[in-house]
C-alpha cells in the first residue's frame, strides 16, 4: 500500500483511519490536537506555510504519496496547499479558503443563489471596540473565520452584542492565534476577501437545520445524503444528528442545486463537502448557513451503519485521484443511526462540579460494550479555563457524544435510553417519540452550535 499523510487526524477521524489501517492502509499523521494539552501548546508557534513547506521537504523521504484531512481549523487548507505543492490530487486551496472565509462565501452566494442567502454584513469594529449605532437586531453574530461554531450567537440589542464581543486578554490571545494561520494564507490566495479577524452579522432565520454531504469528482457533484440536526429545546445547541433524513426529497434536491452553484463559482472541483442549511417547510424556503470544504467526520459513522459506505475510505480514494464511487459498499447494519450529544447548560456547573455528570467508570464502559457492541463513545472531560470558555463560546459544555443505530426510530430511542442509563447521563430526546418523529425541531432566530 502507498503511504498517505493525514493532517490533524483526531477524534472521529482517528477512529475511522485506525480501522482502515487495520485493513492494510499505511498512514502517517502530522499536526496537533487543539483540544488536549500538551499537544495544543503548539498553537502559538503554528504557521501554515512553514508547516506545509516542512511537510513537502519530508515527503519523499517519508514515502508519502497523497495527503488528506477533514480538520476544519487548519487541516483542510494545509492539505490543499501541500497537494498543490507536491502535484498530488486535492481540493483547490483557493476554493477551501473561499468556503472558510464566511463573509466572502456569503458574497459569492449572493451572486449565484441569492434566494438561498440571508442579509449579512461585517461588524464594522475590531475586537473589543465599541459597537457602532444603527445596526439591526436581532442578529446572528459569528466569526468570519472559525471552526466548531465557537462564538456564534443570536444577539437582540447593541448592548448584548457589545457584551458578547468584549473578550478578555487570554480570549483575545486564543482567537488571534486560531485565525492568524488562515489570515496569512488568505491574504495571498484571496486578498479580495478582506481580513478574517472580525465578526459577521447575519439575519436570523426560521427553520429546521440540516446538512448536505457530497463529493466533487471528475466534473460532477454528487450527494452522499442529508443529516437532520435536532436541537435542545429553546437553545442553539445540537442534541443529536439523525440519519437518514426526514426532509422531503424535493427539498434535498433544492439543497444540492444550491450547492452546485456555489461550488462551481469558487472552483471546488475535487473533494468532499458539507453544506449546512435551514429549511422552513411552511414556506419551502432554504437558507444556507455555511459551506465546509471537507467531510463532516461526525456523520461518517452514520453513513456506514445505514448505507454501508465508508466516507474515510472514499476520502483516501480522492487523495489519490481515484473514483470514490467505485468502492464496494459494505453491508448495511441498521435502518437508522444517530449521533447523540450530551451537554450541560447551567453555567453554575463551573463552580459546582456535582452539576456535571461524571465520566463513565470502567465497569460502565464494560457494561455498555456488552449490551451495545456497536456503540461509539467520545468523552470530553474539562475543568477550569477550558470549561469556562466552553460556556462562553458555545453556551454549554459538551461532555460526551454517543453513536448508536437501530432498526427504526422507535428501536433507536429505546436503545439510547438504555445506553444513557448505563452512563448515568440524561437522555438526549426532548419530547415524546410521536412528536419527535413528526419533524425536526423548528427554532426561530437560531443558528446551531456544534
Amino acid at each position: 500500500m502507498p503511504k498517505t499523510l493525514l493532517l490533524f487526524n483526531y477524534d472521529w477521524d482517528a477512529t475511522a483511519t485506525q480501522a482502515l489501517a487495520a485493513q492494510g492502509h499505511a498512514f502517517d499523521v502530522r499536526g496537533f490536537d487543539l483540544f488536549s494539552f500538551p499537544s495544543n501548546a503548539n498553537l502559538p508557534f503554528f504557521r501554515m506555510e512553514r508547516f506545509v513547506n516542512k511537510l513537502a521537504s519530508q515527503a519523499k523521504r517519508e514515502g508519502w504519496q497523497a495527503v488528506s484531512s477533514q480538520h476544519e481549523q487548519f487541516g483542510a487548507l494545509a492539505a490543499a496547499l501541500l497537494a498543490e505543492k507536491m502535484g498530488w490530487p486535492g481540493t483547490s486551496s483557493k476554493a477551501v479558503a473561499a468556503c472558510q472565509h464566511k463573509l466572502y462565501a456569503r458574497q459569492v452566494l449572493e451572486q449565484v443563489a441569492p434566494e438561498a442567502n440571508v442579509k449579512f454584513t461585517r461588524l464594522p469594529c475590531a475586537y473589543g471596540e465599541d459597537v457602532p449605532e444603527g445596526l439591526h437586531f436581532p442578529a446572528f453574530v459569528k466569526p468570519v473565520k472559525a471552526a466548531f461554531s465557537v462564538l456564534a450567537q443570536v444577539v437582540r440589542s447593541r448592548e448584548e452584542l457589545q457584551a458578547f464581543t468584549r473578550f478578555g486578554a487570554y480570549e483575545l490571545w486564543v482567537i488571534k492565534h486560531l485565525v492568524r494561520p488562515f489570515e496569512e494564507v488568505c491574504e495571498k490566495l484571496l486578498p479580495e476577501a478582506g481580513t478574517a479577524h472580525s465578526m459577521l452579522l447575519e439575519e436570523p432565520v426560521r427553520g429546521a437545520q440540516y446538512s448536505l454531504d457530497g463529493i466533487a469528482f471528475g466534473g460532477e457533484i454528487k450527494p452522499l445524503g442529508v443529516v437532520d440536526s435536532i436541537m435542545y429545546p429553546g437553545t442553539q445547541a445540537f442534541m443529536r444528528f439523525d440519519y437518514p433524513s426526514r426532509l422531503p426529497q424535493a427539498a434535498q434536491d433544492q439543497a444540492l442545486d444550491v450547492a452546485k452553484k456555489f461550488l462551481h463559482a469558487v472552483g471546488f472541483t475535487h473533494g468532499m463537502f458539507n453544506m449546512e442549511f435551514f429549511y422552513d417547510t411552511a414556506t419551502q424556503t432554504l437558507k444556507v448557513i455555511e459551506f465546509n470544504p471537507r467531510m463532516a467526520s461526525q456523520f461518517s459513522d452514520l453513513y456506514q451503519r445505514v448505507d454501508g459506505i465508508n466516507l474515510h475510505a472514499m476520502a483516501v480514494e480522492l487523495a489519490y485521484g481515484r473514483d470514490p464511487w467505485a468502492l464496494k459498499r459494505l453491508s448495511s447494519t441498521a435502518g437508522v443511526a444517530s449521533s447523540f450529544v450530551y451537554r450541560v447548560f447551567d453555567e453554575r456547573a463551573r463552580h459546582l462540579p456535582q452539576r456535571i455528570p461524571s465520566m463513565p467508570e470502567a465497569w460502565q464502559i464494560a457494561q455498555l460494550q456488552a449490551q451495545f457492541p456497536d456503540h461509539f463513545l467520545l468523552q470530553f472531560p474539562k475543568a477550569g479555563h477550558s470549561l469556562a470558555r466552553d460556556f462562553k463560546w458555545l453556551g454549554s459544555y459538551r461532555y460526551g457524544i454517543l453513536h448508536l443505530s437501530g432498526r427504526d426510530a422507535h428501536d433507536l430511542q429505546e436503545r439510547c435510553q438504555r445506553a444513557s442509563g448505563i452512563l448515568h447521563w440524561p437522555i438526549p430526546y426532548a419530547s415524546e417519540l410521536s412528536e419527535e418523529l413528526s419533524a425536526p425541531m423548528v427554532l426561530p432566530n437560531t443558528r446551531a452550535i456544534s
